[in-house]
């Protein structure tokens, strides 16, 4: 098996720039490298996550495209408090409202630049039907 040193998500966007300021403005990510084609992001040394653009020679071709079918989990303490300070006070697009699951999550997921979507997500005690499900 390899060793990794890093693993992170790399979005293909069509402006890297205004997709990393959303991540640096609410969710507190510095940039670690910034240019016109390409942003990496960091908040602490775990998490990273970066954009590129989606026509960027980089990228083999017919693979470019923009961000879709991905959903970026950031996991918070409180996320009744995270909905309180980014929907209702910042006025971020949301098209899931808060709301417990019974797997075990209480959560709302925001409409980012280009149509990310990023679910803020609380852990909380999962119904009996699920918690059978996880492993110990």
């Amino acid at each position: 098996m390899a060793t990794l040193n890093s693993f992170y998500p790399v979005l293909e966007v069509h402006d890297p720039r205004r997709a990393a300021d959303f991540f640096v403005s609410y969710f507190g990510f510095e940039a670690t490298f910034l240019s016109d084609w390409y942003v990496s992001l960091a908040r602490d040394p775990a998490y990273e996550l970066a954009f590129l653009a989606h026509d960027h020679p980089t990228i083999p071709e017919g693979f470019g495209s923009r961000v879709a079918g991905v959903l970026l989990n950031l996991e918070v303490p409180d996320a009744t408090a995270e909905y309180d300070r980014l929907v209702r006070g910042a006025g971020l697009t949301c098209p899931l409202a808060l709301r417990d699951e019974p797997f075990g999550q209480r959560h709302f997921i925001l409409e980012g630049p280009e149509r990310i979507l990023v679910d803020v997500i609380e852990n909380i005690p999962p119904s009996g039907e699920f918690a059978a499900q996880y492993a110990e």
